[in-house]
């Protein structure tokens, strides 16, 4: 599959540079700095680092533009990845294949992990080498894309909606704050890295919108048809807890044909940009047709 080719090989150069942004495990206090080196060095896809770097070519930039912005932005995913997973939310026992970070440390250190790079994220968005308008104006869509109107909010209706069998409108609210609002922002500050037009910045956070509720839609549909497994995470969960989810709603079927009119309006937003869009194209195609 192409796009797996292309997530690949842009996972290897984020890869490469996440240790370096992270306190290494020796440096005091050295239990915070290893859980927060196990939440982020394990075996993730590197979705949204990813369209960062793709977002930064598209927009007439390299792909190395997008790399540090991406980073930033994946540290705040696994802060979430820690908080989404603790016994008082969802309360599960496996990530990327091995314990969750509470299991592996204990809750305490877990939510202390989160909480550090939470904070790292924002430190490596003000260090980046951009002119001092464009590092505020990433931080401040970072900032957004995380808070009440993004992230944790979506997080705090998923919460609320277990066992309520919300609708569809709820169930895509719930995706586009707490993932898609994510993917967008990632697009968004590739775009920015870039030295992108405000046109090109919001066109890539638009495709970034569409795509991060297709990505959702289809974690869903993976978690009702996939194991434990092939996805290093539980499977069926979401049954289980009664989750506000696409397949809960409307079933598989429309799940699915969901996923590609979001990915159809996603490839519409970026038609006309600068810059080589094969690869975020290749990325989202990879998001709709994954299989973990």
């Amino acid at each position: 599959m192409p796009g797996e080719a292309q997530l690949r090989a842009y996972r290897t150069l984020i890869d490469a540079r996440l240790p370096s942004l992270l306190p290494p495990e020796d440096e005091p206090p050295t239990v915070l700095h290893r859980a927060m080196r196990y939440a982020v060095l394990g075996d993730g896809k590197r979705i949204r680092p990813a369209f960062a770097m793709a977002s930064a070519l598209a927009a007439g930039g390299t792909a190395d533009d997008g790399i540090e912005a991406g980073c930033a932005v994946e540290l705040v995913h696994c802060f979430s990845l820690i908080h989404d997973d603790l016994p008082a939310i969802d309360d599960d026992d496996l990530r990327r294949g091995r314990p969750t970070v509470h299991r592996a440390f204990k809750e305490s250190v877990a939510i202390l992990a989160g909480d550090a790079l939470f904070a790292l994220a924002f430190d490596v968005l003000a260090r980046l080498d951009l002119s001092p308008e464009r590092v505020v104006r990433a931080i401040r869509i970072l900032a957004g894309s995380v808070g009440s109107q993004g992230l944790v909010g979506g997080e705090m209706m998923d919460v609320e909606a277990e066992g309520s069998r919300p609708d569809l409108p709820t169930v895509t609210t719930i995706h586009t704050l707490k993932t898609a609002s994510l993917v967008a922002a990632s697009c968004r500050l590739g775009a920015i890295a870039a030295g992108a037009s405000d046109e090109a910045i919001e066109a890539l956070g638009r495709f970034g919108g569409h795509i991060g509720v297709a990505f959702q839609i289809v974690d869903d549909l993976l978690n009702e048809t996939s194991t434990a497994e092939t996805l290093g995470k539980s499977a069926g969960s979401d049954r289980e807890r009664d989750k506000a989810t696409y397949p809960a709603v409307v079933g598989i079927n429309a799940s699915e044909a969901a996923a590609q009119a979001e990915s159809a309006r996603a490839y519409a937003c970026v038609e006309g940009l600068p810059g080589d869009r094969r690869p975020l194209v290749s990325l989202a195609e990879y998001c709709l047709c994954r299989d973990r």
